[in-house]
């Protein structure tokens, strides 16, 4: 046999981290928030959640802001503006998730759509941040990352050309902070179908940036979990998916999102699909023996 396998340069060394993105999906009620974390942690035995935090008024124009939301059905407000206003927590309330989270066990991130969300988040010291696909064009808003944070960024590559990719590389390179950086194979939709997701993209992004980088994630849009054990298979060491409690509620997520039950399932899944990954470590299994003494036809 090779030295080389189908394995080397794909597996990780671990089970894939899968983070349950809450998001805003908490229909902005810290205690909804907290039942998220809760249900997160004792029925799916998820251990990462994440959330996200916008500042608004820095994020959007004025005539973005007062724009009617084009879905009034899932909007929290007359403008879309009103609706992401309603959607946000403080930074305080921010930190009181962030200790629940601990309480529990989980790790707590956030994703950060502006500088001062981000220099916000710096501030409670979080296990990561994350910076979504729609920003991550945003060259101050990755410098002071780079600068003001010491942990672990992951960078989600939705929507984004090869050459705003390369940008990204580049920046994280000067800064020296390559090592810190996790990207994210994305495609921005929600939901997205299955030949939108585009799974090989993990493998490329493997093949060109898994020696310079910290990790190569996947972050999924799709209904269903199928994808995400593809996803595993093809090397991502980093899921993340976004979570609900119930996919009827009004939002902007919720149909892009997992139910309690599928998270769960996920989570076995990814686990089981992990310690499967592997050759024979012998040519004759300890399980195949009394097999192989029974039923092996031999020569007489």
């Amino acid at each position: 046999m090779s030295e080389k396998t189908l394995m080397d340069g794909l597996k990780p060394n671990s089970a894939p981290i899968l983070i349950a993105e809450i998001g805003c999906n908490h229909k902005g009620d810290i205690e909804i928030a907290k039942e998220f974390i809760d249900v997160a942690s004792d029925f799916c035995k998820i251990q990462h959640v994440k959330f996200q935090k916008r500042n608004n008024r820095e994020l959007l124009s004025a005539s973005q802001f007062d724009t009617p939301h084009p879905n009034p059905d899932n909007s929290y407000g007359s403008t879309y503006g009103e609706h992401r206003e309603f959607l946000e927590f403080s930074v305080e309330q921010h930190r009181e998730l962030q200790s629940h989270c601990h309480s529990r066990g989980l790790t707590y991130s956030s994703s950060v759509w502006d500088i001062s969300s981000l220099r916000e988040m710096i501030s409670l010291k979080p296990d990561y941040i994350k910076i979504p696909s729609a920003t991550n064009t945003h060259e101050a808003l990755l410098s002071i990352a780079c600068d003001e944070y010491p942990g672990e960024i992951h960078v989600s590559l939705g929507m984004t050309t090869r050459a705003e990719e390369e940008a990204i590389i580049a920046l994280f390179q000067k800064k020296g902070r390559l090592k810190d950086l996790v990207l994210y194979a994305c495609t921005s939709g929600y939901p997205i179908q299955a030949d939108e997701s585009c799974l090989l993209e993990i493998v490329r992004l493997r093949e060109t940036y898994r020696n310079d980088v910290g990790a190569i994630g996947y972050s999924g849009h799709h209904n269903g979990i199928s994808l995400d054990i593809v996803a595993c298979t093809l090397g991502a060491e980093y899921i993340e998916r976004h979570f609900t409690l119930d996919r009827t509620w009004k939002g902007t997520d919720h149909s892009a999102s997992l139910e309690p039950d599928g998270l769960r399932r996920l989570q076995r899944n990814l686990e089981q699909t992990f310690s499967a990954l592997s050759e024979k470590p012998q040519e004759i299994l300890p399980i195949e023996v009394p097999q192989r003494e029974k039923l092996k036809w031999r020569a007489e």
